[in-house]
This record gives C-alpha cells, structure tokens and sequence, in this order.
C-alpha cells in the first residue's frame, strides 16, 4: 500500500517524549489516559480553547508537520467520537442559558472533522482534508483513503492518523452497555480477569506515508477489514489474506493482537492464533492503550517500533519467546466483536 516514514503518538505509556515502551503505566479507575504532553509547538491562546481530543490529536501531528519541509499533500483522520466531550458540553449550555447567548467555541470543536480542520489551520495546509468516522474502523479507513490518494498521486505525502478521547458521556453509555467491566483491575493482570468487558482507553498516533521506500521506518503492505459477528468468517478471510499477501515458504514473524480481556471477544482471538503456524510467537498491545475505536493507530505506531527497534517489550508476548527478527508483522484486531481489521507491516 505505502511506506511509513515517520510517526508520533500521544498514549497511556511514555510514547511521545522519553520513549519507554518496556516501563508500563497503569490504569487508574480502570481508565488508561493519555500522558499529556507539553505542546509546544501550538499557541497557548489555541490551546487552552482546544478540548482533549483535538489537543492530543494536533499534539501528536504538529511535530510530524513543522520536521517536513513542504506540507503534506492531505491530512486524513480517523476517529470514532472526534470532541464528544465539546459537544455534550456544548447541549448542557442550551439548556443551561435557556437557549440564549452560547459560548461558540464548545460547538465549534464539537463535530468529528474538528481534529483534521485544526490541523490543517496551525499548518496552513489548504489540501485535500478529511475525517473518517466508522467507529471500529475510522483509522482502518483513513489508512484505505491513503492507499487510494498515493495510487492517484504516486509523489505525493500524507498524514495519517487516529485519534480518540476518554469523554464521560462514552464510558457512561459504554460501561452501562456492559463494555468496561465493574471490577477494579490491573491493566498488567487485564488477560487473567476471564470476565466480560474491558478497560477503558484513549490516544492519537500519526503517520507520514508516501510511495517512496528510501529512509522509510516500515511498509503497511495490506490492510482488510470485516464487518461480522463469525468467527469462521474471520478465519477464512485470514487464510484467504495471507495466501494473497505472503509467498512460498514465508510466515509472519509476530502476531500482535488486540486482545482486550473481555471474555466474549477471546474466541475470536484464538480463533485467528490457531489460523497460524505454532511457531509463530503471538503478542498483545491492549493493556497498554485500553480498549477504544481506534486504537489501531497506536498499535500500528508500536509495530513501528518494534521494526525499527528489531525488539519487543516482554510484558507484550503472549506465546512462545520474541524471534530473533522482527520483518513481518500482522495485526488483528476486533472491536465489540463486529468490526474487524488485519494489517501486515514488513520492514521497509
């Protein structure tokens, strides 16, 4: 599809600044909230207007951007709730002024293109600009617009990335739902619960992709999602994905997955691990993002990593030792059990 040349993320553990994946952050209330940075690179007037989830999603690009000596050809944002947290302020201010004179600035940030749109302003950029909003497959989707674009323009550049909140109105609706579980738990002991529901989480990654493979981190090589609740279903699309995606006689390094603690989603996962040879080490990213529509994007970022760094924190292996090479990587991951996504990332 492309090559990754750079990228950045704003999460639960020590990603943006000081980078130390092996030390993880735990939750709190069962909550993984991001580690704000200091956003330096954005104005304290705008910043201090801005609600969460476009703070850490501006946060997360600007550095990406300002490194870059011409903009980007696009700004593509996936998200599932984009400032839920402005908007719901934003209604209570009807109510609460009886309708009369609003504070604009909550219904401004309030709609899910906000992140993109305010990207776009701190650059100047006056590109092809879009937000995807497919819950469980918003970033999924804006990696698939990408694709397309660098098809039809093969030098452009594009940014890429995924950005979601913790907002109160959510978690209520999704705990009440019976998403995060009641229990007080460890985001370290979140596989051993062996109970419904999971942690709650949030975070932004972006990505600078473009068709060049020179100074590239990594290549997406294939991306798929599936809209089902079957399980067979996801097994034989993988079959059918890997027979396409890999040669004669090659595997996959790593299966990274998003496993989440949640009871009623692991057959879905054991179903995919048993898809693979033994031998394939298998590994999770889950405790230290939490559970939320996007978090695609940050355990794209970790893939990243892992390449580039050609090392994997232990916390993260489920079966079998980390391989002596990290070439090829093939996420899975599954939210609420009907959307589901597969991505292989090679070492570019």
């Amino acid at each position: 599809m492309f090559y990754i040349h750079q990228a950045s993320c704003v999460s639960p553990q020590q990603t943006f600044t000081g980078i130390d994946i092996d030390h993880l952050h735990e939750a709190v209330n069962n909550k993984l909230q991001v580690i704000e940075p200091s956003y330096e690179g954005i104005p304290t007037g705008i910043l201090r207007r801005m609600g969460k989830a476009i703070r850490i999603g501006v946060g997360a690009a600007m550095p990406l951007i300002k490194g870059m000596k011409t903009n980007p050809d696009g700004i593509i944002i996936g998200t599932a709730n984009g400032g839920m947290e402005d908007c719901i302020r934003f209604l209570n201010q009807i109510i609460d002024y009886d309708e009369g004179l609003l504070t604009p600035t909550n219904f401004v940030q309030s709609t899910t293109n906000a992140i993109a749109a305010q990207i776009g302003l701190l650059s100047t950029n006056k590109a092809y600009n879009t937000t995807h909003v497919h819950r469980g497959l918003a970033f999924e989707n804006a990696l698939l617009d990408a694709g397309m674009q660098l098809k039809e323009q093969a030098n452009a550049s594009f940014l890429a990335g995924g950005v979601d909140e913790i907002s109160a109105y959510n978690f209520n609706i999704d705990y009440l739902d019976g998403w995060y579980k009641k229990e007080s738990i460890a985001a370290a002991s979140l596989y051993a619960s062996h109970t419904p529901a999971s942690i709650a989480g949030e975070g932004a990654a972006m990505f600078l992709v473009n068709n060049s493979m020179e100074n590239a981190m990594a290549r997406l090589v294939a991306l798929q999602t599936i809209h089902t609740a079957s399980g067979n279903i996801v097994t034989e699309q993988l079959q059918l994905f890997l027979q396409k995606q890999l040669g004669a006689g090659e595997n996959i390094d790593i299966l990274l997955t998003g496993e989440n603690g949640d009871s009623r989603m692991l057959p879905y996962y054991l179903a995919v691990e048993g898809v693979l040879d033994k031998a394939v080490a298998v590994a999770r990213f889950k405790h230290m993002t939490g559970e939320y529509p996007t978090c695609a994007a940050a355990a794209l970022w970790l893939m990243c990593k892992i390449i580039k760094d050609q090392k994997m924190p232990g916390h993260m292996i489920k079966y079998a030792s980390a391989p002596t090479a990290f070439n090829r990587i093939l996420l899975y991951n599954n939210y609420k059990g009907v959307q589901h996504s597969f991505m292989l990332v090679v070492k570019a």
